[in-house]
C-alpha cells in the first residue's frame, strides 16, 4: 500500500533519527534515552502510523530499539486542541531527550 509521506516530514524523520544516536555516543553515555512522540491526528491515521513506522524502523538500524536502550511516549491528539496541550505538557513533564511532533492535514 503506497503511502504519501511529505518530503520534509522524512527527510526530518531520518536526520534527526541519523543525528540523535551519534551524538549520543559521543557522550558514552549508555543511559536509557527518551523520545515524547505528539502527535494531533488520530492514532488510526494510516499515513500517520507509516511514518511513525519508518522513523522507529531508523532508529532501530541505528541501534536504539524500544524497551532497550530506548523509550517512545506516544500521544495522539485526535485533533482535540485542548487534548494537545494537556499531553504536550505531558510530555515535558517527562523530561524526554527530544519531542517529535506532527500536525494535523494540510
Amino acid at each position: 500500500m503506497p503511502v504519501n509521506i511529505g518530503r520534509r516530514e522524512l527527510i526530518a524523520a531520518l536526520g534527526s533519527a541519523a543525528a540523535w544516536p551519534l551524538a549520543a555516543r559521543a557522550q558514552g553515555s549508555e543511559r536509557v534515552h527518551r523520545i515524547g512522540m505528539l502527535h494531533a491526528v488520530n492514532e488510526s491515521d494510516l499515513d500517520r502510523q507509516r511514518i511513525v513506522e519508518v522513523f522507529v524502523q531508523s532508529l532501530a538500524k541505528l541501534g536504539w530499539t524500544e524497551g532497550s536502550n530506548l523509550v517512545l511516549d506516544y500521544r495522539w491528539g485526535s485533533g482535540d486542541r485542548d487534548r494537545i496541550r494537556r499531553y504536550a505538557a505531558e510530555l515535558v513533564s517527562l523530561h524526554p531527550d527530544v519531542i517529535w511532533s506532527t500536525g494535523g492535514r494540510r
